[in-house]
This record gives C-alpha cells, sequence and structure tokens, in this order.
C-alpha cells in the first residue's frame, strides 16, 4: 500500500484498480486492465476533436462499472460488449448535457454612452407610449396601471371593479396590445 502524501489516501501498489483481495477489486482490477486501453480508443473515436473529453468519459464508465459490477458479464467478450455500450451511452450523455446547456451571453458593455439616435429614439418612444396611454378608455387605463404598476392581482382587481375576472384580463390584454402598436410604429419610421 502507498500513502499519497497530498492526499493522505491510501492506495494500493498496483494503482486505483489494483487488487487488495477483496473480490470486487479483483474483478474491477481485471477489467480496468483488459479494458481500458480499447474502451479509451472506442470513446476517442466518438469524441475527435475534444482533448481530455475522452479521458473524462473513460474515467465515467469505469465507475459506472464499478457501481454496477453485479450487473457485468462474467464471460470477457460479454463484459466488453457491456463496458462498450456503457461508453457509448456515457458519451451521448456528456453530449446531451453540453447541448442542453443555457447558452452564456456576456455582459452589455456598460462603458458605452447611448448615441443621440438612441436617445431621441427614446424620447419618441416615450412620447408615444404617453400618448397612446391617454388614448386608452378609462376601464383600460385602471386596469393596466393597477395591474401593471401597482402589482394587483386579475382576481382582486374583479372584485373591486365588480366585473368578471375575464373583463379585466381582456381589458389588460387589449390595453398591451394597444400601446404595443403604439411603441412598435414609432420604431418602424
Amino acid at each position: 500500500m502507498l500513502q499519497q502524501a497530498t492526499t493522505g489516501i491510501t492506495l494500493p501498489a498496483g494503482g486505483p484498480f489494483a487488487p487488495t483481495g477483496n473480490a470486487r477489486h479483483v474483478r474491477m482490477h481485471h477489467l480496468h486492465q483488459t479494458h481500458s486501453r480499447p474502451l479509451l480508443r472506442f470513446i476517442r473515436t466518438l469524441t475527435r476533436s475534444e482533448p481530455g473529453a475522452a479521458e473524462d468519459l473513460l474515467q465515467e464508465t469505469m465507475l459506472r462499472a464499478w457501481r454496477n459490477i453485479h450487473m457485468i458479464p462474467s464471460e470477457t467478450e460479454n463484459a466488453r460488449r457491456w463496458l462498450f455500450t456503457v461508453a457509448r451511452r456515457t458519451a451521448i450523455d456528456s453530449l446531451r448535457m453540453r447541448n442542453t446547456r443555457p447558452v452564456e451571453i456576456g455582459m452589455p458593455d456598460m462603458t458605452t454612452k447611448p448615441t443621440t439616435d438612441d436617445a431621441i429614439d427614446m424620447a419618441l418612444a416615450t412620447h408615444e407610449l404617453r400618448r397612446a396611454y391617454a388614448a386608452l378608455s378609462e376601464a383600460h387605463r385602471v386596469v393596466l396601471t393597477e395591474i401593471y404598476l401597482r402589482g394587483r392581482t386579475a382576481d382582486e382587481l374583479s372584485v373591486e371593479l365588480g366585473v368578471p375576472v375575464g373583463t379585466v384580463k381582456s381589458r389588460a390584454h387589449y390595453a398591451v396590445r394597444a400601446l404595443r402598436t403604439a411603441v412598435l410604429s414609432v420604431s418602424d419610421r
């Protein structure tokens, strides 16, 4: 047994999968010795352009083998098939995880100041928004103000106004649509 100086973990002299007398360790050592090189070559064909990925996937495959050693067939060829299947599925899982990872976006450059055109566009949009808000019916303005500016729910407003919840939601929808149309018409100019 060798003790690593940095971690204090005691490892068998032949490496992490060297047999220690425990049948599980002996089996895992045999699987690693027999199949790790062909598995690594196979995994490298699956992960052509990614350095280090093949080694990580081999490690994950061996970890899954360790956790499920009771499921691995005892015959060498069947054990190899089992390991290759696990390696392929591990590679697929890794690819899926990488593809479903949210896209990272950078922070906008806060050091740049808005251009004059941006300021003019903003002023026009604000003016048009105020004009469109004033053009709304009183019922639409009340619903819009209460829901979006004061944070009230449609249910609360329904009780206060004495109208069905659906009416409150409909008024909010049409009011927002009217404002959106007004602001977008300014940006199209």
